[in-house]
């Protein structure tokens, strides 16, 4: 099963990256494949810790696609990495095998550590949306964008019936990032 989370890192010179990814799911191990270009492949290679951080708040997922913001966060307890303040409940995890090869790697976490916050509230179908719509626009240099852009219009829909003000906030801030990919990748294309 895939989860998602925001998954952070540490660089060899201490430095904390925030990604929102899909994990593979399990108690005791869990898989993390990352594009090779990514910094989180880069520092999952270069210090083989990570933590896995759930959290309920769709617009912590949409500012860490969009990189507009640092993350209030304290030191994990085993592992050389960061924990969200706002996290939920968090793994913390040692890469125990790594496949490199090919676009995305794969790397086979041992959980070393887990701890909890506060109850996971859940996502209303506004936060699910905003969700998907952030990892859409993770992807406007992979899929095609008329796909994103009629993806992005139905689930503008959904947000415009169920949101709060910060699902409302994330989608807007999230559209106008995708418009102005599709500005750009149709722009590649002339």
């Amino acid at each position: 099963m895939i989860v998602e989370c925001i998954l952070t890192t540490m660089s060899t010179d201490g430095r904390a990256n925030f990604a929102p990814m899909g994990v593979t799911w399990g108690e005791a191990e869990i898989v993390v494949r990352p594009y090779r270009d990514t910094t989180t492949f880069a520092n999952l290679l270069g210090t083989g810790e990570a933590v896995v951080n759930l959290i309920d708040d769709a617009a912590s997922f949409a500012r860490a696609v969009l990189r507009t913001a640092e993350f209030p966060s304290f030191p994990a307890e085993v592992v050389r990495g960061v924990v969200l303040e706002d996290v939920c409940s968090w793994r913390e995890i040692r890469v125990r095998e790594a496949v490199t090869s090919g676009p995305r790697g794969h790397f086979v976490c041992e959980v070393v550590h887990r701890g909890v916050r506060r109850e996971f509230v859940g996502f209303n179908r506004a936060r699910h949306a905003v969700l998907e719509a952030a990892i859409l626009a993770t992807r406007t240099r992979i899929l095609p964008i008329d796909e994103i852009l009629a993806e992005y219009r139905r689930l503008q829909v959904i947000v415009d019936k169920t949101a709060g003000p910060r699902e409302a906030e994330a989608m807007a801030e999230l559209a106008a990032y995708v418009q102005r990919e599709a500005t750009t990748v149709k722009a590649g294309d002339s």
